[in-house]
């Protein structure tokens, strides 16, 4: 890493990052992902790779966080509904500061506090344990509630994947924020469009999706995001915060498996450990891509 990024990703103040900053921070991170999993032989590659140009904005931009006090009162919420890509946020949270770089090495090992799923009384910065794929939502929903009773101004944002959206627990809390529109209350859906067993269009359609937001009584965005761009990541953000009804939702484009272009898209890479040879030729990609995305800097 040249040092401009390598100070970036040290710096342990709050900081909003530029377009290019977060581009080459999410390229760093997406190949920190790509080692741990490939190190500890387990993980979920696929979903967390689609989401990382998201979760870096949220957390290098976006977001209003202490990482020295991760339980601060006044502090934006981050649910990670589909809890399976775990790396992602834990990779996010370690470079942002709420704990060691180091502590990534000890993933899904005994007594690391670093779970398969995330579980928020063992990791600093994580709001809500997850991974029984559909309360994510449900909490959530809760969480704006509860900063609407406590005159609270903190945002709560949601990321949910196709798998949490095939749940009947999601749709009944979409419904009752539809009902309650609570404020600061954002849905963030990672739509790669690929989940454990096939495409999404295969196992359970979600299109028209916005459609069905909307029709749940959601202020759904009308342009559907490259979360991959982090332009538009940025653009959608602005739109977040444009005047309107709550709760918002916002769509992204994403792709599974995003970086190494022979497990794009691939539902056999959803969460299969990464054997030498696709672990060797895949590190040459997403190496090429953060050199590419450094040199912008």
């Amino acid at each position: 890493m040249n040092e401009r990024l390598t100070n970036l990703l040290n710096n342990r103040r709050d900081q909003r990052c530029g377009a290019k900053e977060l581009a080459a921070i999410a390229a760093a991170l997406r190949l920190q992902v790509f080692d741990v999993i490939h190190a500890r032989q387990t993980g979920h590659w696929g979903g967390a790779s689609s989401a990382l140009g998201l979760t870096t904005a949220l957390y290098f931009n976006r977001m209003r966080i202490n990482a020295e006090n991760p339980q601060w009162e006044d502090r934006d919420r981050f649910i990670l509904s589909k809890g399976h890509a775990s790396m992602n946020i834990y990779t996010v949270l370690a470079n942002r500061g709420f704990f060691p770089i180091e502590d990534l090495q000890g993933f899904r090992t005994l007594g690391s506090h670093l779970q398969g799923h995330p579980a928020m009384h063992k990791t600093p910065g994580i709001d809500m344990s997850t991974g029984a794929l559909g309360h994510g939502v449900s909490v959530a929903l809760g969480m704006a509630l509860a900063a609407k009773i406590s005159q609270k101004d903190y945002w709560t944002y949601v990321m949910t994947g196709e798998g949490c959206l095939n749940e009947g627990q999601t749709w009944e809390a979409l419904m009752m924020a539809g009902k309650y529109k609570p404020e600061r209350l954002v849905l963030m859906v990672d739509y790669n469009r690929v989940q454990l067993d096939g495409t999404a269009a295969e196992i359970m359609p979600l299109d028209p999706l916005a459609d069905k937001l909307k029709a749940f009584g959601w202020n759904v965005a009308d342009t559907v995001y490259n979360g991959h761009d982090t332009n538009d990541i940025l653009a959608s953000f602005a739109w977040m915060d444009q005047s309107g009804p709550w709760p918002k939702a916002v769509v992204y484009s994403t792709v599974k498996g995003k970086g190494v272009s022979f497990m794009e898209g691939k539902s056999a890479w959803h969460g299969a450990p990464i054997d030498e040879k696709s672990y060797q030729e895949g590190r040459v990609q997403l190496e090429a891509d953060l050199e590419h995305k450094e040199a912008s800097l």
